[in-house]
């Protein structure tokens, strides 16, 4: 065995003292898992006599809060806690709502004529009342996670979130009599919102209202405001003032989607928006662009969002017409410049390649032909 460690030591190799002590870590921060079982008398220690107890007391031990981070905290931490600036709301109890529902289902059970119908397969389900309860009870929620994937709190209140409990009802009115309805990121082409849309929602009278459609694009040209009507009344959008008029979608060409939000704020008390305001009309995108967060931080005291509804838009033909009638400017076309093809340096004998080795390096625009 000295024969090894010899030609190793010869060699140039570390020696096992060095290595030792390279090995050498802190002291840690903490307990090591296990610390606490004495290894010596192994016999003594608690058998879990079978797989269930022991699965049992495993999930237990390991939603124990450690003073390391595990595998799963590094590929995932967990989100940082967001501002929450939702409209007060009574929520309720979750045993009522259990409650509730219990007895919805004893009535249904009882009820011999629903019975008979969904066996045979004719029973109606009235989708107006679903859509009514769900608008009540998880709608809301639903929103506002279809709104933080689509990025809309973290591009216009910068993190802060808000759960929609105001149902908004957004439609776009065509000339053949039909409404195209504006949910949670729909397709909307800019043809069918090229006129101001029509906006209900429930509200009590005397309450006041701010709508605001905006355009959270990522770049400052894109970044503008459509649509701001405030101290509305209830619900009668003829009484409120008007502070920038409607202009149509205009998304540019070759930009991709573009989401259009719908925001609407309830208002304590009646809010001067005189230096907010623009003149109407208004065809200037320098007077036009608009800063929801910083709009909202002017008047957060007095207006909390409760309505959301947003749809997604890219370009069509309507949009050129936007451009050079209403904004009077040439319109922007935005293409992907591709790179050159990237060839290796040539080789002066080059081993193992195609035949058509050479056409990679023709000065010529001549196309060549085959895949390289």
């Amino acid at each position: 065995m000295a024969a090894p460690l010899l030609m190793a030591a010869r060699c140039g190799a570390r020696p096992f003292g060095t290595a030792a002590a390279l090995c050498k870590r802190a002291a840690p921060l903490g307990p090591m898992p296990n610390e606490h079982i004495d290894v010596s008398n192994l016999e003594a220690l608690e058998k879990y006599r079978s797989f269930t107890r022991y699965f049992k007391l495993a999930e237990k031990e390991s939603r124990r809060p450690r003073w390391w981070n595990t595998y799963r905290q590094h590929t995932s931490p967990r989100p940082e806690p967001k501002t929450d600036i939702s409209l007060l709301y009574d929520k309720l109890q979750r045993t009522k709502e259990i409650k509730k529902r219990k007895k919805i289902l004893r009535e249904n059970h009882q009820n011999t004529e629903m019975e008979r119908a969904a066996r045979l397969r004719t029973v109606l389900i009235p989708l107006n009342e679903v859509r009514a309860e769900w608008e009540k009870s998880s709608g809301p929620f639903h929103k506002q996670r279809v709104a933080e994937h689509c990025g809309i709190f973290r591009d216009l209140f910068k993190g802060a979130t808000f759960t929609p409990w105001v149902t908004l009802r957004v439609e776009y009115s065509q000339e053949d009599e039909y409404f195209v309805p504006v949910y949670y990121g729909n397709m909307v082409t800019p043809s069918e919102a090229s006129g101001p849309p029509a906006v209900s929602y429930e509200a009590d009278k005397g309450s006041l209202w701010t709508l605001l459609l905006t355009n959270p694009g990522s770049s400052e040209f894109f970044n503008k405001t459509c649509l701001n009507w405030t101290n509305i009344p209830g619900n009668d959008f003829k009484l409120g003032k008007e502070i920038c008029h409607y202009l149509p979608p205009f998304p540019a060409m070759g930009t991709g989607y573009h989401r259009f939000i719908f925001l609407l704020f309830k208002q304590d008390c009646p809010i001067d928006f005189s230096e907010d305001a623009r003149p109407i009309p208004c065809h200037s995108l320098k007077m036009r662009t608009f800063s929801t967060f910083d709009f909202y931080r002017k008047h957060e005291d007095a207006m909390t969002p409760a309505g959301l509804a947003f749809f997604q838009c890219q370009w069509d033909s309507s949009v050129t017409g936007v451009f050079h009638q209403l904004l009077n400017m040439r319109e922007p076309v935005f293409e992907f410049v591709r790179p050159p093809v990237y060839h290796p340096p040539q080789l002066k004998f080059p081993r193992h390649q195609p035949l058509r080795y050479l056409d990679r390096y023709r000065n010529t625009q001549e196309p060549t032909y085959g895949i390289y």
